[in-house]
């Protein structure tokens, strides 16, 4: 039997596995097969289908109903969906079939995963179960347990999505999670997640108000007080126990105790007015460790940045971009300034302790990011780890020596791995030489008590006493690397342990830039898991039961072993073909109901994807060519779409690959704005004369984002597949294409179309593009509750891909909406909104919709000053050239007010609705004394009417112009004048005298 799609979260669905809906008619049936799927694979007594089609009170002859309502389902749906057995009838279905029933496994593996400590995973894993709904639950069936039940799991998830999210650098919705204890006030937790969002978005004294408002609410419904959970979480923001806002990258959990250091501790206390704060000493003196401590019993806000990562060659900006990312702050897809300039932006006015640990590597660029962002941000203090001085007037040193307490550190590590294990009098000088001849460095301690799961106290003391290439690397040349005098003595003496297999994987796992999974590791290192478990035991690569890494020290050490191996351009080309291929793999998810899940699997290999290609773009140019391609969709719904083009840039100073076309063309894409114009030229002819599907269709998209709409109003449909999610983009480009072309009547069914599609797909990025244009054509036609219904929607959507810069753009829309509705309050709210998030994106300029939004919210106030400083700032487009044109003709600067709207008709681009704006400015400009011309005036607003293919309800400026032209002209003239120019031919109409 084929295999059928049910959905009962939301009116009944039914879909056959080619997509198409299978219409199951009458309430009965629909009703009947509900009880049916949410017992799906089960057999349903008779008896229970007529209770749940009659109640209690069944009509004579109720089994013979149910029997011709099982025959009229059977009619419709495939043969063998229904089958009888035992008494009753049962859906042959899988229970993943049926959306219910997966919402329920789904939500379930959610929390399983929220509570094992996997926030970033459970998020993922419950937005995709949550996306499952489309309405109410069973709609079909009468109010009852199942409902109930469903409902309440579905409150269940969207508690624990924002519990796991409250986790995440990104945090969540404070107004979701208002609106759904307004929905359940009574619900402490809910109430609870509320109170920690507000105070995670910077807003205790809400939070605080929140409390009170369940206390009096709890006291007067039920004669309580709140429960004690709901107590401590308001204890704790009192203590102010969780730093605001919760984005940024918090302080690394540790999982043993912190043993000496106590002085140094104070030291770092001692110094809270210092700005800058660097610790020092060699690898494995345990810098980490103390920031960490110190950062944990602060009460200031953290940010924690690893700079670990990063190459000797990475500058200043490649510092501030991790930077960023710690702050949660995503690339901008638009924006041209830097990511330094970005920092600034995302830091003003912020209290907040920067960390930055291991900026050995990179002591230039980290030393040029501190002082820029102390000289700009005086509220932020920064706590550096290093190796030597970042060399900054004003940093304070710390520098560490050996750990005095040294035998007390290896006593608890020692008693970790051997149970029972204590220094006493029988041992306690064989210990004491054992840390003494490791210099005291915690991390030698460490690894060194780890050995006690292999040998003695004894064993292990003569064992280090033996090994004289310790001995000579810890007294030996005092000018020589530090790393490479204490700790690579450590980790040698540790590698000399491993047998030759052992060996052979710890090398060629070092190759991996941010861990690996399981099934990674024998594809590129060429050695079995078995293995990696030894690796695991010794402790040269550490799991959270998920992951596996090396410390960086270590890893460093065994990346040398593989240079020496001879093996290091070999590992680096297995490693980066895995990744091509799991770009690959990942790349048609991203166009599904998956995508989350695979934006997240990704995302925790962005090191790897990120190493890979450089390694790619000097050694393999075909893997790196092939590599931009297949990651393009991931690096543009992931909002890192600048973190390709310094390496897209270098690819494009040599000769391109033989028969890679698509690839080069997506190359120069991210290499905005680094391309020549010559390569803009070429990818735009491989564009239009491809001629064969794309293997990555997501280039189309990037294309057309990038370089703007073709000069043909027609795409090439041999660019896009036969595939579901290719179709949907078709229809979405033809829709925009007929949109911007001044064709609203041939739009709006492809977006209806699209939207679906991308539904169907269960692809968010696609569906919110179809939602956000579809609400603007309804809100041009003054069909309000509509528009507003699918910008929600679209938010929705962008807000699960975490796509800031793509909702504040959607906010914008929706507030020009509500100011053509006259609700101008709502609309500065959502323009206020928008701005914050273009601003927590690192946005910097704000974009010209910004402040375009800005300034039409201050003419509508009549606040002429306000609206001109709004656009001080924006660029020299024909939309800011219009909008000030506007405001000097409400200043009554007649003059200047033609100049600038006659500048805009010279900046406006060949396209229809783009024209049909500025013509309605230039109407507007002929009203204007001297010598006003009401009937040209008249006639240009027509012209806009013919050009955009639909008049714009509610546009407070054309609505002006032609009340002010009907004035002069009087009614006949002005309908006459209007008239003429509506009825004019579209192309007619891009090429008359409008002047």
């Amino acid at each position: 039997m084929e295999i059928v799609q049910f959905g009962i979260l939301g009116p009944l669905q039914v879909r056959t596995p080619e997509g198409e809906e299978v219409a199951v008619g009458g309430p009965r049936p629909r009703a009947l097969l509900t009880m049916l799927l949410l017992r799906a694979g089960r057999v349903v007594p008779v008896e229970a289908l007529v209770d749940g089609q009659y109640g209690d009170d069944p009509p004579a002859g109720a089994a013979n109903a149910v029997q011709a309502q099982v025959s009229r389902l059977r009619r419709a749906l495939p043969p063998g969906t229904i089958e009888f057995t035992g008494g009753g009838y049962r859906v042959v279905a899988d229970p993943d079939d049926v959306d219910a029933l997966r919402f329920a496994r789904v939500a379930a593996e959610g929390r399983r995963l929220l509570r094992s400590g996997r926030t970033a995973e459970a998020a993922a894993v419950l937005r995709a179960a949550l996306a499952l709904w489309r309405g109410p639950a069973v709609p079909d069936l009468p109010p009852g347990p199942d409902p109930t039940r469903l409902d309440g799991l579905h409150l269940d998830a969207r508690e624990d999505l924002a519990e796991a999210e409250l986790a995440l650098p990104g945090g969540t919705s404070v107004a979701t999670l208002a609106a759904l204890a307004a929905e359940h006030p009574m619900r402490e937790h809910l109430r609870g997640l509320l109170m920690r969002a507000l105070h995670a978005a910077g807003r205790p004294a809400e939070a605080l108000e929140e409390y009170e408002k369940v206390r009096r609410l709890l006291r007067t419904e039920l004669g309580a007080d709140p429960s004690p959970e709901l107590a401590e979480v308001h204890a704790a923001i009192l203590r102010a126990e969780h730093p605001a806002p919760r984005r940024r990258r918090r302080v690394p959990a540790q999982l043993t105790s912190f043993v000496g250091r106590r002085v140094e501790l104070d030291r770092l206390a001692a110094l809270g007015d210092a700005r800058l704060v660097t610790i020092l000493g060699p690898g494995g003196m345990g810098k980490t460790r103390l920031a960490a401590e110190h950062a944990a019993r602060t009460g200031a806000p953290v940010c924690w940045v690893e700079l670990a990562p990063l190459g000797p060659a990475d500058d200043g900006e490649a510092v501030a971009a991790a930077v960023l990312a710690a702050l949660g702050v995503r690339d901008s897809p638009t924006g041209s300034d830097g990511p330094l300039d970005r920092l600034v932006t995302a830091l003003a006015g912020q209290e907040v302790l920067l960390v930055l640990d291991n900026c050995e590597q990179v002591v230039g660029g980290a030393g040029a990011v501190a002082r820029t962002v102390l000289t700009a941000c005086p509220r932020v203090r920064v706590l550096a780890t290093s190796r030597e001085p970042l060399g900054l007037t004003g940093e304070t040193l710390l520098p560490l020596g050996p750990l005095p307490d040294a035998v007390r550190l290896f006593a608890e590590r020692a008693a970790a791995v051997r149970p029972g294990f204590v220094v006493d009098d029988g041992n306690a000088a064989t210990v004491e030489a054992i840390c003494a001849d490791l210099d005291g460095l915690p991390l030698a301690v460490e690894l060194a008590a780890a050995r006690l799961r292999t040998f003695g106290v004894d064993t292990l003391a003569r064992k280090l006493s033996d090994d004289d290439r310790f001995r000579v690397l810890s007294r030996g040349d005092p000018t020589a690397d530090a790393r490479h005098r204490t700790l690579a003595a450590v980790v040698a003496w540790s590698w000399d342990l491993l047998g030759a297999e052992e060996q052979t994987l710890a090398r060629r796992f070092a190759i991996f830039a941010g861990g690996a999974p399981a099934e990674a590791v024998e594809p590129v290192c060429g050695v079995g898991e078995d293995v990696l478990a030894d690796l695991v035991d010794r402790s040269l690569v550490e799991t959270d039961g998920e992951r596996y890494r090396m410390l960086e020290t270590v890893r460093l050490f065994c990346l040398a072993r593989l240079e020496e191996a001879g093996e290091r351009d070999a590992v680096a080309a297995a490693h980066a073909r895995h990744h091509l291929a799991l770009a690959r793999e990942a790349d048609p998810q991203l166009r599904g109901a998956d995508q989350l899940r695979w934006l997240a699997r990704l995302s925790a290999e962005d090191a790897n994807l990120t190493a890979a290609l450089r390694w790619s773009a000097t050694h393999d140019r075909r893997t790196a060519f092939a590599l931009v391609a297949a990651l393009a969709a991931y690096w543009w719904l992931s909002g890192r779409h600048s973190r390709p083009g310094p390496v897209a840039a270098e690819l494009l100073a040599a000769e391109v690959p033989e028969g890679m076309a698509e690839e080069y063309v997506a190359v120069v894409a991210h290499a905005v704005p680094r391309a020549a114009p010559e390569h803009w030229a070429r990818g735009e002819a491989i564009m239009r004369t491809h001629g064969r599907e794309l293997r990555y269709p997501f280039g189309a998209a990037l294309w057309g984002m990038v370089a703007g709409p073709p000069d043909s109003s027609d795409p090439d449909p041999r660019l896009l597949g036969s595939d579901a999610w290719s179709r949907a983009l078709d229809r979405l480009s033809r829709a925009l294409l007929a949109l911007l072309d001044g064709r609203p009547a041939e739009a709006e069914p492809e977006l209806s179309t699209a939207r679906e599609a991308f539904g169907a797909l269960g692809e968010r990025w696609g569906g919110a593009q179809a939602l956000d244009w579809s609400a603007l054509i309804a809100s041009r036609r003054g069909e309000w509750t509509r528009a507003h219904e699918l910008w929600a929607a679209a938010l929705r959507l962008h807000e699960e891909l975490g796509a800031l810069d793509e909702c504040a753009e959607v906010l914008c829309h929706r507030a020009a909406s509500l100011l053509r509705h006259g609700e101008l309050d709502a609309a500065a709210a959502d323009v206020a909104h928008a701005r914050e998030l273009w601003a927590a994106a690192g946005r910097t300029p704000l974009p010209d919709e910004a402040l375009l939004s800005s300034a039409e919210i201050a003419l509508a106030r009549g606040q002429v000053a306000a609206a001109r400083e709004a656009l001080a700032g924006a660029g020299s487009g024909h939309a800011v050239l219009t909008a000030r044109g506007r405001v000097a003709a409400a200043a009554g600067e007649a003059d200047e007010a033609r100049r600038l709207h006659a500048a805009a008709l010279a900046a406006a681009p060949p396209l229809a609705a783009a024209r049909a704006d500025v013509v309605e400015g230039v109407a507007g400009a002929a009203l204007l004394d001297p010598g006003p011309d009401p009937e040209r005036a008249a006639f240009l607003l027509g012209v806009a009417v013919a050009l955009r293919g639909t008049a714009v309800v509610g546009d407070r400026h054309v609505v002006g112009t032609a009340a002010a032209a009907r004035d002069l002209l009087g009614p006949d003239a002005f309908s006459a004048a209007y008239a003429r120019g509506a009825a004019l031919p579209r192309e007619e109409a891009l090429h008359c005298e409008w002047r």
